[in-house]
């Protein structure tokens, strides 16, 4: 039988993944991926609580994560292709648009 102990670790995995991408790669696309990944984790939190204590406030938190990381995607998909349109490139270290 699957646990809230279960559920709990496989977000624990989930983040540490989304973490680990966000550290390690250069690549703006993958990055973002790598955010989704940890919103998505919380998610699942926010689902395995309210499961576990019988209320439906975690589903409505899910309905508001998923509903802000739809604008972060989109948002940050548009300043990607803005950049890659002006730099030929999407590795964070090739790009200077945002130095000061």
């Amino acid at each position: 039988m699957v646990t809230a102990a279960h559920y709990l670790g496989l977000s624990a995995i989930l983040f540490s993944i989304g973490v680990v991408g966000v550290l390690t790669r250069r690549n703006v696309i993958v990055i973002m991926m790598s955010i989704e990944l940890m919103l998505n984790s919380a998610n699942l939190l926010f689902v395995t609580f309210s499961n576990q204590l019988g209320d439906m406030t975690g589903h409505v938190f899910v309905f508001m994560v998923m509903a802000v990381a739809a604008g972060e995607a989109a948002l940050g998909l548009a300043i990607v292709l803005t950049m890659f349109r002006n730099e030929e490139t999407v590795d964070i270290d090739r790009i200077s648009v945002l130095k000061g």
